[in-house]
């Protein structure tokens, strides 16, 4: 397979899914197009891609089929109502979305039952500007053969693409990959509320932790952000972030592990979400510490 050139199909575009269609574009992929909402396809439509009407559509004209979506149950939908009555041996899936790993493992064992179709996860880290960039950290999973046509096809988008083992493990490094930044977030939040209420210039705190072993790109991205309240425009999602941290509480369980920081983290992100900010920055975690204007 990777003797070929690739037609690629990119089914999710959204925040993410949008940046990284206009760079695989603009590597010379030719990509068809699927969005639920068809508004959103205008740009990459713009930009080369070619539109399809239905997935079926989409998965008959690819190679090489990519998903960017929301959540498990989203995946979960497409795959079984769309790709697998219309999937071909020899074709490949490669999803870039953030997943429960137990689904993916089942999802891709019926793909290959019944459409002798290959399943890469490979869940992304780094944002809308690491995606804009094509300095994504991947995380994948898959058999080797798999993971070397994506390596191939994601080329564009990644600074680092690591093969942590088989299907599924990919999801699992990215759920410890979401505990670190929940929790971070959620550190730099009750810190930059601290420094405001103590009188000092907020702004300065990522300026002076540069280097150090506090810093984070976290806090480089959303230090700024809070420091002024500046919470657009929105580059991810408070429930992003919360559906995350609920696979590591969920996974812990099942694994026996304690993640009591984890679990800690997603409660005050439901709390924070439940006061109408699931579609907002996580930047706006600042505000579950108070009044925190300047």
């Amino acid at each position: 397979m990777l003797e070929k050139t690739y037609t690629l199909g990119f089914i999710g575009i959204g925040l993410m899914g949008k940046p990284m269609t206009l760079r695989l574009l603009a590597a010379g992929f030719t990509v068809n197009v699927w969005n639920r909402s068809p508004d959103k396809l205008t740009e990459v439509v713009a930009a080369g891609a070619q539109a399809c009407d239905a997935i079926a559509e989409l998965v008959q004209r690819s190679d090489v089929i990519l998903l960017c979506l929301a959540d498990t149950n989203v995946v979960e939908s497409v795959v079984r109502e769309h790709i697998l009555p219309h999937g071909s041996a020899g074709k490949l899936l490669i999803d870039l979305s953030s997943i429960h790993p137990d689904n993916t493992r089942h999802l891709a064992d019926l793909l290959q039952k019944h459409c002798a179709m290959g399943w890469v996860d490979a869940p992304v880290s780094g944002g809308v500007a690491g995606a804009e960039q094509g300095t994504l950290a991947i995380m994948a999973g898959g058999s080797a053969d798999n993971i070397a046509v994506a390596r191939l096809v994601l080329a564009p988008l990644y600074k680092q693409l690591t093969h942590m083992g088989e299907v599924g493990s990919g999801q699992v490094t990215k759920i410890c990959n979401q505990m670190i930044v929940g929790c971070n977030m959620l550190v730099i939040a009750e810190m930059m509320a601290l420094a405001k209420k103590a009188g000092v210039d907020a702004s300065q705190i990522p300026v002076a932790l540069a280097g150090g072993f506090a810093d984070s790109k976290p806090l480089q991205i959303a230090g700024p952000e809070m420091a002024t309240n500046t919470f657009e425009p929105v580059k991810w999602r408070v429930k992003t972030l919360l559906k995350d941290l609920n696979m590591a509480v969920e996974l812990s369980s099942q694994q026996g592990s304690a993640t009591p920081m984890s679990g800690l983290a997603a409660q005050l992100m439901q709390l924070h979400g439940s006061h109408g900010y699931l579609e907002q920055d996580p930047a706006t975690l600042i505000k579950l510490f108070g009044d925190v204007d300047a």
